[in-house]
């Protein structure tokens, strides 16, 4: 549920901790829930999404305010977060669930994610064109309690440190002036 001045953006970008960690630290970001959306099982879990059989890819669903952070301002920081040119796949996490998708709930979004992606391609700014998926947003599913601020509550665990720490330190980087604290 959102208030009048605020949206919803549904993203997927491998792992859903690595895009929670930092959509969290966005100034004009109210929440970010990592959860699934994409598939066609009702209620999925962890492990069955993991299975790859559910259809359903790992995703953040973001409620920001757009007089704060625009929809395009949040797809710059997407883009700049996760490899959108690996199909199915981010660094060392393989599988459809770590797909590369904007799932839209609005005409508006998806003319916002095509014109980012044409404009990224245009520029040549990867090796290889980008394989994000733009499509109509469906339903989200909530992950499990566990997934919730996972970076946040597990920093010192050796998945966090070696994968997530540096995603984190290269967005806050690039990212100063637009951080909550």
């Amino acid at each position: 549920m959102t208030n009048q001045n605020e949206e919803i953006a549904t993203l997927a970008g491998g792992c859903f901790w690595c895009l929670e960690a930092v959509f969290a630290d966005l100034r004009g970001v109210a929440r970010v829930v990592s959860g699934y959306s994409g598939g066609h099982v009702e209620n999925p879990t962890y492990k069955e999404v993991c299975g790859e059989t559910t259809g359903h890819a790992e995703v953040v669903q973001i409620t920001f305010d757009p007089q704060v952070v625009s929809y395009s301002e949040l797809l710059e920081v997407f883009f700049t977060i996760h490899d959108p040119t690996t199909l199915n796949r981010q660094g060392g996490d393989v599988g459809t669930q770590y797909r590369s998708a904007i799932f839209y709930h609005s005409p508006e979004q998806r003319d916002a994610a095509t014109e980012v992606i044409i404009t990224l391609d245009a520029a040549r700014v990867w090796d290889a064109p980008v394989v994000t998926e733009v499509v109509p947003f469906k339903v989200f599913y909530a992950a499990e309690d566990y997934h919730q601020e996972y970076y946040q509550n597990n920093a010192s665990q050796p998945y966090c440190r070696a994968v997530i720490a540096p995603k984190v330190a290269k967005f806050r980087q690039k990212y100063l002036e637009q951080l909550k604290r």
